[in-house]
């Protein structure tokens, strides 16, 4: 069966910090779901979107190889372009923020091409309690590393979650590729 594939040290931790520093230039909103909804049952974190130009171009350039090497590597998946923003989703304990079981395609124009997803893991792991990414191939949860600076690629129909964080605040960097529908 097709599972997660984990990049080790895609970033260093002081580039993660900059990453997060550039995420808070930006603005920070509630988080929403596919489609612009908004649960507070199913997702409860804050974003900031990054561009692929400006500030965050060297963030972008660097995901743009880890997932051509990746996805030559391990998935072979026709992919055509990055059609959405980098996003930094920050989730604080306090309300114990958390992204319940889901997968990342749905049926908008630009969830529906989704093909990979990589998620990036910002925070120092001693920084933050909970807040696991977890993966759920075949009823076996797995959970990524929380090794500062690496990431996980999964295909985006692949269901995923991170756990509530019960204490300080957990920052990860997501983006998507896209390409033509599954054959």
């Amino acid at each position: 069966m097709l599972g997660p594939f984990e990049v080790v040290k895609i970033f260093s931790p002081a580039e993660c910090a900059e990453i997060i520093a550039i995420a808070h230039a930006n603005v920070f909103r509630d988080a929403k779901l596919v489609g612009a909804r908004q649960s507070q049952t199913l997702r409860r974190s804050q974003t900031s979107w990054l561009d692929d130009e400006g500030a965050a171009n060297w963030v972008f350039q660097r995901l743009l190889t880890t997932f051509a090497t990746t996805n030559r590597d391990h998935f072979d998946f026709a992919l055509e372009e990055f059609a959405e923003r980098m996003q930094v989703a920050w989730y604080e304990a306090l309300p114990a923020d958390f992204f319940d079981w889901h997968i990342d395609t749905g049926s908008g124009a630009l969830a529906a091409r989704r093909k990979l997803t990589m998620v990036v893991q910002l925070s120092e792991a001693e920084s933050y309690s909970g807040g696991e990414l977890q993966t759920n191939v075949d009823g076996h949860v797995r959970v990524a590393s929380r090794s500062v600076g690496s990431g996980l690629v999964l295909p985006s129909f692949m269901l995923h979650r991170v756990s509530p964080v019960t204490h300080g605040d957990r920052y990860s960097l997501t983006l998507w590729s896209h390409g033509p529908a599954f054959r």
